[in-house]
């Protein structure tokens, strides 16, 4: 059905959202105040004309957009994306009933980019494209450049194309390549490479692969978590620590992100006596930590825990690092667990983690808490939790680690 609708306002994931005949439209690419006819069905329409252009609409810098589904919000001017982005923490902390001044969202630059996953597949003459894939679709769309990529990953994307080459041996594969960029080079983990009856790759499959990651000049090549080929360890560095990460670990998307949320949490934790770091990971937050008190490090991943115990070594002046691989949704730390501790740090995934934060709340020496999160609605669920036991909520930072995305991080702080 085609219709006449007025964009109020931009839902969560970025798509205008309009009153139509029976109800709530999303339409992607569209702006607050503006006027578009678009072919609707159900609750989805697609623009078929603007007739009136949002004051706020800009030219999109990448020619992919539109037609790509990495970016939503390239055609919005900086100041209201900002501000909405804002918005999307100031609504989920109301609807918890939560009141606290939310600064302005801090911003990353464009080209910051540092960990992206690259779909592949294989054309019709038997060469590679690799890409993102294309809105609401699982069609490919093949990159020429990417505006929110770092420069190094777009210079490698030829030569990447020539690694997931060897990654077809099986006619059901589809391989995405998971590139991040390191201090010492690329680091590139592959996944959805079906595997032979007699198991992973042949001897020739990996003699290509390998080929293509030398010629590539890849710090790693692995395969599932699987280290193929490694010319160079894929360090990152974390306050004074270098910490080797594992094949497909977790990593800040964008170094000035981490920079804003680890200088908010060590704000936060200044003058601690002793520190928990929870959903720890390699040590992003660990070890600028380290440099105040001494911190117990807990986090579900025994890799991540693995490579931040080594990274210790690497940074001998620090307070001491405890550091456990456990399941802080199974087995949460106890108040007994956090005895002396007083500060406490912690970023776990979309899901929250209400129950460790019931724990927090019911630990009497945790006088002070930074939650770095990258979903406010859980975010504001378990702060409820914290402010009811009597922590005030001081501070909300929103952090646009993900560029023009729906998404927002934020780094919020509670005094007891």
């Amino acid at each position: 059905m085609r219709t006449t609708l007025n964009i109020e306002r931009v839902a969560g994931q970025g798509d205008g959202l309009a009153r139509g005949p029976d109800g709530a439209v999303f339409v992607p690419l569209t702006l607050p105040g503006e006027v578009v006819e678009a072919e609707v069905a159900e609750d989805r329409g697609e623009v078929v004309e603007l007739i009136v252009a949002s004051a706020a609409r800009v030219a999109p810098p990448c020619p992919h957009f539109g037609d790509c589904g990495g970016c939503a919000l390239q055609h919005w001017a900086a100041a209201p994306y900002l501000d909405w982005k804002r918005g999307q923490v100031v609504h989920a902390l109301a609807r918890e009933g939560l009141e606290v001044e939310v600064s302005p969202t801090a911003a990353t630059p464009a080209g910051t980019r540092r960990r992206v996953a690259l779909h592949a597949r294989r054309r019709m003459d038997g060469t590679v494209a690799l890409g993102f894939k294309a809105r609401r679709s699982w069609r490919l769309v093949e990159l020429g450049t990417c505006v929110i990529a770092d420069p190094r990953i777009v210079r490698a994307l030829p030569a990447l194309a020539e690694v997931a080459a060897a990654m077809f041996e099986h006619p059901k594969s589809a391989p995405s390549l998971h590139v991040t960029v390191t201090d010492s080079g690329l680091d590139v983990d592959v996944t959805g490479v079906e595997r032979r009856t007699g198991g992973g790759l042949s001897g020739d499959a990996r003699a290509r692969a390998i080929a293509a990651a030398t010629a590539a000049d890849l710090a790693r090549l692995s395969l599932a978590g699987e280290v193929l080929f490694m010319r160079r360890p894929p360090v990152v560095s974390f306050g004074p620590a270098r910490v080797v990460l594992p094949p497909g670990g977790f990593l800040q998307a964008s170094p000035q992100a981490e920079a804003i949320m680890v200088a908010e949490v060590v704000a936060a934790a200044r003058g601690a006596r002793k520190i928990v770091d929870l959903f720890c990971g390699a040590g992003t937050f660990t070890f600028p930590l380290a440099e105040i008190a001494p911190v117990l490090a807990a986090d579900a991943g025994a890799e991540a825990i693995a490579a931040l115990n080594a990274g210790r070594r690497s940074a001998p002046r620090l307070k001491p690092v405890t550091a456990h691989a456990r399941d802080l949704f199974r087995r949460p730390l106890s108040p007994f667990d956090l005895k002396g501790c007083d500060v406490a740090v912690l970023d776990p995934p979309r899901a929250g983690a209400v129950e460790q934060v019931r724990q927090l709340a019911d630990a009497r020496t945790i006088e002070r808490v930074a939650y770095v999160s990258c979903n406010p609605v859980t975010f504001a669920r378990d702060a409820a939790v914290l402010v009811a036991a009597g922590l005030r909520l001081e501070r909300v930072l929103p952090v646009d680690q993900f560029l023009w995305s729906g998404h927002v991080e934020l780094v919020a702080t509670f005094r007891r």
